[in-house]
């Protein structure tokens, strides 16, 4: 497993039928990420046996409330169950402000730091990297600053091919064989070939989560060819005006930017409380871009594919 996506939260504003404010954990190679926290997210961590206590980063797409007012029931769950390492916090200006201020009042010190990182969202950012993925804003048009996140593996290291060793092979020729270059003698002499005595490297995979959003061409370049990408669908194509007005997108629309940006899969969520049932929705977004499932509660994805629920 590369990437391993569990969908926490799949409501639009109000919470309905069982459904959550957005919230998603993202799991990819060994780094545990939480994207928006929306109201009710430390339950959905305890509800689907999360190790909350692993997340190191959690990025908030805007400040709207079913965004991030799961935020500080968590951040004190944390501290009450004594975590001690660093959490990174990334969101529009504004949100360090939120939380301090509960802090300030409730007269509280939390057992470990929290760094707090505020980005444009009206830019593409490179917030985070490390050695096996990067993580980028999408900017996204929404009634206030809002922004996805792009989520990106590496290219990853080549494997030993083990039926060409030999005995003999010394470790430290192995040791260079598997960062991917030649190995050459102290005469600069050529020793082995890299290619002779490796695998190629495992695919990399990425993930596209674009939060409230209106219609955007702008972000399709940025995403082209995403194995993974989330786009809200809050309304059908009936009540497009409605996703006019509050700049929110429809499924039909959310499938369009799947087949433009080529996407291998999508998955649609943050579905209006008008709707008891989603088939109309996923039927909406399929006749566009058949390859689509709801990113709904407790559903998991992986890459390699695979869905679980």
């Amino acid at each position: 497993m590369s990437i391993k996506l569990t969908i926490l939260g799949s409501s639009g504003a109000l919470p309905a039928y069982g459904r959550f404010p957005t919230s998603q954990y993202l799991v990819i190679q060994n780094r545990h990420f939480l994207i928006d926290c929306g109201e009710g997210v430390q339950m959905q961590l305890m509800r689907y046996q999360i190790p909350f206590h692993k997340i190191d980063h959690i990025f908030i797409s805007h400040l709207h409330g079913d965004h991030y007012l799961g935020l500080m029931g968590l951040l004190f769950s944390m501290h009450l169950q004594r975590r001690v390492s660093d959490l990174h916090i990334y969101s529009p200006k504004g949100l360090d402000e939120i939380i301090l201020l509960h802090l300030k009042y409730s007269k509280s010190v939390l057992h470990y730091e929290i760094h707090f990182h505020p980005y444009h969202p009206g830019e593409v950012i490179q917030l985070h990297e490390d050695a096996v993925l990067t993580v980028k804003t999408i900017p996204l048009i929404h009634k206030i600053p809002c922004a996805g996140f792009l989520f990106r593996e590496k290219i990853k290291p080549v494997k030993l091919n083990k039926e060409k060793l030999f005995p003999g092979l010394l470790l430290q020729h192995i040791a260079t064989l598997k960062t991917g270059a030649d190995v050459y003698n102290e005469a600069g002499e050529l020793l082995y070939k890299n290619l002779d005595y490796t695998l190629p490297p495992p695919p990399s995979y990425s993930y596209a989560f674009c939060s409230d959003t209106a219609w955007n061409e702008t972000m399709v370049e940025q995403i082209r060819g995403i194995n993974l990408l989330y786009h809200e669908a809050t309304f059908m194509e009936e009540e497009i005006d409605k996703a006019h007005e509050t700049k929110h997108s429809t499924a039909r629309e959310a499938a369009s930017i799947a087949q433009r940006c080529e996407a291998h899969q999508l998955l649609i969520g943050h579905f209006s409380a008008r709707y008891k049932e989603l088939e109309p929705l996923l039927n909406e977004a399929k006749e566009i871009f058949p390859n689509t499932q709801l990113a709904i509660e407790g559903t998991t994805f992986e890459f390699p594919y695979e869905s679980t629920s």
